[in-house]
């Protein structure tokens, strides 16, 4: 959750004098290299070196840093994960993008409560490039066990889930601009010390394709691409023998994603909460960002073999858990009302419920029931716009 415009200040660190002089050598890069050093330079990146901040002395601001009840409710859809697979006694669940730990700590806590026999099942993984991450996360779990691998390649083949919340918004995304004429992709400049931005003709055969797929613009238009979230989905799928991958993010089916007066795309830099009024003023001290096409992840994952399972808004995800959470009266108790308060930030339209999508993916599961956190869910085929054979029929379709 993030809010008004921030001016910040041109950086002459480490990391500006590193892209200046690569720049100066090189001449203008793509945008997509600017902001995977911005964000995953190894020392100097928003998130590798430790910087980004969550929370409300933070950046930005999570379902996670919401409190304890995200965990608990996903621990809920986890579950019932686990008994689709038969309830084995190995449920490996794989969570990329952690951060602190938060997360892991509230599920693990809500399944030893609440799903005593899931929870011994439970083998907890983690994808974390970062040594300082790593170590926090090992510190915020405390008596409990994880394993953490330093990419997604680097994983050994497993049954279970996979889950990931505000991952992929945060990959480098190719920024392009329609002339009118054709496509042109977005480069990074000097002027002085000053980065600016330059379009360029477009050299790339997988972003020819992907703009191919795009419907009519006006001249002017600007938007994204994010090829590395297609590239993540073949790299889950091959590691992903049997059981669901659900993720979380910003973002929208490609219809609604590339309106024609979406003019400006979803680009956006952030800091302490607020936008920041230059995206290239300070690379590595702001949170770079752009809205994930639905679609295209959908129709990149029927490809390499899974299926859409669900996809909602995280209200609608929110609620239909929630039913299970708070089944009757809820006392009128500190701890309780602290939930209901927590409920309220996650599903609230006007809050976190309608800004997130909520998409599940299968692979060789046997049910063909929908899960829970769908049950309010619209049928995912027509919402997404791909072919009726990629996705489970939603319940309320018929």
């Amino acid at each position: 959750m993030k809010s008004v415009v921030k001016k910040i200040a041109p950086m002459t660190g480490a990391l500006p004098a590193i892209l200046r002089a690569r720049i100066a050598h090189d001449g203008p890069i793509p945008f997509r290299d600017f902001m995977e050093a911005a964000l995953y330079h190894p020392e100097h990146g928003y998130y590798t070196s430790g910087r980004a901040g969550i929370g409300r002395g933070g950046d930005f601001f999570t379902s996670v840093s919401v409190g304890p009840l995200f965990g608990t409710l996903l621990a809920r859809q986890f579950a019932e994960m686990w008994e689709r697979l038969s309830e084995p006694r190995e449920f490996t669940l794989v969570e990329q993008g952690a951060h602190r730990g938060d997360f892991a700590r509230d599920v693990l806590t809500a399944l030893r409560t609440n799903a005593p026999a899931c929870f011994a099942a439970t083998r907890y993984h983690i994808v974390e490039p970062s040594a300082a991450l790593r170590a926090a996360q090992s510190e915020t779990l405390g008596e409990f066990t994880a394993h953490w691998f330093p990419t997604l390649d680097a994983l050994p083949a497993f049954a279970g889930v996979h889950f990931s919340n505000e991952l992929l918004d945060a990959f480098p995304i190719h920024a392009v601009a329609w002339d009118g004429t054709a496509w042109r992709e977005t480069h990074v400049a000097r002027e002085g010390q000053r980065f600016v931005f330059t379009d360029r003709p477009i050299t790339s055969t997988p972003l020819r394709d992907a703009l191919a797929k795009l419907p009519p613009v006006p001249a002017g238009y600007r938007t994204e691409i994010n090829l590395a979230a297609l590239a993540w989905i073949d790299a889950l799928a091959a590691k992903l023998t049997r059981g669901f991958a659900l993720v979380i993010d910003y973002g929208f089916p490609r219809a609604d994603y590339y309106r024609p007066e979406r003019t400006t795309g979803t680009l956006t830099g952030y800091a302490q909460h607020r936008r920041v009024a230059d995206l290239l003023a300070a690379p590595g001290e702001t949170d770079l960002t752009a809205h994930v096409d639905f679609t295209a992840l959908a129709e990149r994952a029927s490809a390499a073999g899974l299926r859409v399972a669900g996809f909602t808004d995280q209200h609608h995800f929110i609620v239909a858990l929630g039913a299970l959470h708070f089944p009757g009266t809820i006392p009128d108790t500190p701890a309780s009302q602290r939930e209901l308060r927590a409920f309220k930030t996650l599903m609230h339209p006007q809050m976190m419920g309608r800004s997130f999508q909520v998409l599940t993916l299968e692979k060789a599961t046997t049910s063909p029931t929908q899960l829970t956190g769908f049950r309010f869910a619209r049928e995912p085929a027509i919402t997404l716009g791909i072919s009726p054979s990629a996705a489970t029929p939603s319940p309320l379709s018929s």
